[in-house]
């Protein structure tokens, strides 16, 4: 049988270390703390069951569990995978967690669709990658195949490809085709992308470096840059 006994509010006091935060007394004696707006509804003198006050200490920690997700989402967009990693590594309880994810569903800020989709074109602005790499990472991060399958529709491996060589091939220190070309391929292969992919789009980007005589010019213009890229 559930207690159903009314319990008076005897004390609200802001705290000295965290002014959004006020301990709540409860019969005489301190019960727990309430986020600021949640304390601003009651009122000393106020009456409350007990199932009432487990409500708002509920309330509560499902409040700090969304504070902390967004804090954690300021960085970056990110997974609900993550989020949820996150909040366990706080050690926050998993229904507490299942209702924080919910509201944050619900304002727009875990979307694993539009996380996908930012993922997706991160990499394909500052550093391409092989549809394979990028399922991969993005499987990593809990994406669903169903939805990784739709934002990775249109990936063209050899356009992407392309783009990487484009990126590296000045920091390769040598006027020889053969040795920038085997270096590229090096590369490519960390990137993810196939064999032959990766000669295509290197042969592309030779050809057309050769064909306005830049090629013999590499190693001449960038003399303070490493001679490769690291690329875990």
């Amino acid at each position: 049988m559930s207690d159903e006994r009314s319990h008076l509010i005897t004390g609200l006091e802001t705290q000295k270390r965290n002014v959004r935060r006020v301990n709540v007394q409860v019969d005489g004696e301190y019960a727990f703390s309430l986020s600021l707006d949640q304390a601003a509804r009651l009122h000393k003198g106020q009456a409350l069951s007990s199932a009432e006050l487990a409500q708002l200490q509920g309330n509560d920690e499902v409040e700090r569990a969304v504070d902390r997700a967004l804090r954690f989402l300021a960085v970056r967009p990110r997974s609900e995978h993550e989020v949820r990693q996150s909040l366990r590594q706080k050690e926050v309880p998993p229904p507490v967690i299942d209702q924080a994810l919910e509201r944050l569903r619900a304002l727009g800020y875990v979307d694993d669709h539009a996380f996908a989709e930012f993922w997706a074109n991160d990499r394909r602005q500052f550093k391409p990658l092989s549809g394979r790499a990028l399922r991969y990472e993005l499987r990593q991060k809990g994406v669903s195949a169903e939805i990784i399958d739709e934002v990775l529709r249109e990936q063209d491996d050899s356009e992407e490809a392309y783009r990487a060589a484009q990126s590296q091939v000045r920091r390769v220190k040598s006027a020889e085709r053969r040795e920038v070309q085997q270096k590229l391929m090096m590369f490519l292969a960390r990137r993810g992308f196939s064999p032959r992919v990766s000669r295509d789009a290197v042969a592309r980007l030779l050809d057309e470096l050769d064909a306005k005589g830049q090629l013999a010019s590499i190693s001449a213009e960038d003399d303070v840059m490493e001679d490769f890229e690291s690329d875990p």
